[in-house]
């Protein structure tokens, strides 16, 4: 099978998996339309790993939900629909523009209620959470910038609780994470920080990890899922 043939029918598996299990609903879709209108990378996560996140929410009875990489709000969406009556999920944002964008999907979701979204380098967001008491947090959803991908995992573990999830987005890179033989390279900063950041998810012994290819829409990617014990 041909690269495009492959694309094209990872693809239609997605389109049929959407319809047949996920099903978006127009707030969702009009959350992704909108982000392309206001120019915004289409990057967010497809439906089937955003009911994911919204099920694992569930799984774990989260009242509190840390994203961080809020983009255009599609995935923060999934999420505030998964926490419990009352809960809430605090979303880190760099650019103010997809802050805005998020904002308004959020709001036309009917969820805005339930989401605090901070704006400015999520490396100074997390301090500022840990010091307003702001945790634990139930489940840690990272999908921001990679080179910080290790950063965002050490900050997660201080705002979370033994039995809480961490899932860390787009660690295969079209098997660029291998860094030799696919093309990666070490000197690359955003695989350096997601090789990293599946380093520390390895070997800290406060976590236990896994991780999954994934293939669709997006392409050939994958998300690590860690415990922490």
């Amino acid at each position: 099978m041909q690269d495009a043939d492959r694309a094209e029918a990872w693809m239609a598996v997605e389109d049929y998996l959407t319809v047949t299990l996920v099903g978006e609903d127009p707030a969702q879709v009009s959350a992704r339309e909108s982000a392309d209108r206001e120019g915004l990378p289409a990057i967010e996560v497809s439906a089937p790993q955003g009911k994911l996140l919204m099920l694992l929410a569930k799984l774990t009875g989260a009242r509190k939900v840390l994203e961080i990489g809020t983009l255009g709000g599609y995935s923060t969406i999934w999420l505030a629909r998964g926490v419990l009556d009352g809960g809430e999920v605090v979303s880190c944002e760099y650019e103010p523009h997809h802050a805005e964008v998020a904002r308004r999907n959020l709001d036309a979701a009917g969820v805005g209620e339930k989401v605090s979204i901070r704006v400015g380098a999520a490396l100074e967001t997390l301090p500022a959470l840990a010091a307003e008491n702001a945790g634990p947090f139930d489940l840690v959803f990272i999908d921001a910038d990679k080179e910080n991908n290790r950063n965002y995992v050490e900050w997660a573990l201080k705002l979370t609780r033994p039995g809480s999830l961490i899932v860390v987005d787009n660690v295969v890179r079209s098997g660029q994470v291998l860094a030799d033989g696919s093309g990666g390279s070490t000197q690359d900063r955003d695989i350096r920080g997601t090789r990293d950041a599946l380093a520390l998810l390895g070997s800290d012994e406060r976590l236990d990890a896994t991780a999954i290819q994934t293939v669709g829409g997006k392409g050939w990617d994958g998300f690590a899922l860690a415990l922490v014990k």
